[in-house]
């Protein structure tokens, strides 16, 4: 009976191995979820890297040397309207975005990067050919094939202190789209985040780049919407600072986005207001009245 228990154990304890070594394999578990708000869906969907010959494949597609070490090809966070028309971002659009003809940082700083890394043959050759660091300005991707929303300049900025009420958080996600760590001279990734409360839905979409020595940039998109109203607004910004002038700032801040972009100067700001297709919103006028 001993022996019989024993075994069972044995095969137990055996079976937990494999299913554990089979989750740190993969390093991931994929998940798809969907949340509904008002006539909105949100899909949040999360898989595996792209595998070694689908990145090369690309790479080629897009005229760009090598692209990022961990990129999640199939990773998504869309916001889609019963309609169709929506705004969704993912890894591939983001890449499109960056300047694979120029380096965006050889104009600032990357003779410093140079010198700081002379010693690597990669900071030699790579900086001449694109953009090593990956930097985009990607904002999101419209969606609908018969209607979208329209894009127009606005003054009207997210109202901050909305965000700040106490409200109950319905659904959160945060989605990695892609990672690389510039052959371990730094990092460079993008992620987007989402939560929905009872009232209105806000997006965080962070590109951020630490080139170790010599800069950090932070690439912010926030997209908000308030039920009931018939657009959403879209805030673009972009900070960036030397590491020569943050001597003020605890290094240990610098590998933290939360942190060190309050320290990092504004350069650039956009704001713009999605409005809904005509036809939608004259749908919602009459079911109103």
């Amino acid at each position: 009976m001993r022996g019989e228990r024993f075994c069972i154990l044995l095969i137990t304890v055996l079976q937990s191995v494999c299913t554990m070594s089979s989750v740190i394999s993969h390093g991931f578990k994929s998940s798809k979820e969907d949340f509904c708000f008002g006539p909105w869906t949100v899909t949040a969907a999360k898989t595996h890297i792209m595998k070694s010959k689908d990145i090369e494949r690309l790479a080629d597609e897009m005229h760009m040397p090598s692209l990022p070490e961990m990129l999640f090809g199939d990773n998504v966070l869309r916001i889609q309207h019963n309609n169709g028309f929506g705004i969704e971002f993912n890894a591939i659009d983001a890449l499109k975005c960056v300047n694979n003809m120029q380096d965006s940082v050889k104009v600032a700083c990357a003779q410093e990067w140079q010198e700081s890394r002379s010693d690597s043959e990669h900071s030699k050759e790579v900086v001449k050919h694109y953009d090593w660091t990956y930097t985009t300005d990607y904002t999101g991707t419209l969606l609908g094939e018969q209607i979208q929303m329209k894009v127009t300049p606005t003054t009207e900025r997210i109202d901050v202190e909305k965000l700040k009420a106490r409200e109950q958080i319905k659904f959160f996600e945060d989605v990695l789209l892609f990672e690389d760590e510039l052959h371990d001279h730094g990092v460079s990734m993008i992620s987007v985040k989402i939560r929905v409360m009872p009232t209105s839905l806000f997006t965080l979409l962070r590109f951020f780049l630490r080139v170790d020595g010599v800069m950090i940039r932070i690439n912010d998109t926030r997209l908000y919407h308030e039920a009931g109203q018939d657009y959403m607004l879209r805030e673009f910004s972009t900070r960036e600072s030397k590491i020569s002038d943050l001597q003020h700032v605890p290094p240990a801040l610098y590998t933290d986005p939360n942190e060190i972009a309050q320290h990092l100067p504004l350069k650039l700001t956009k704001c713009e207001k999605l409005n809904f297709p005509e036809r939608e919103k004259q749908r919602e006028t009459e079911s109103s009245q």
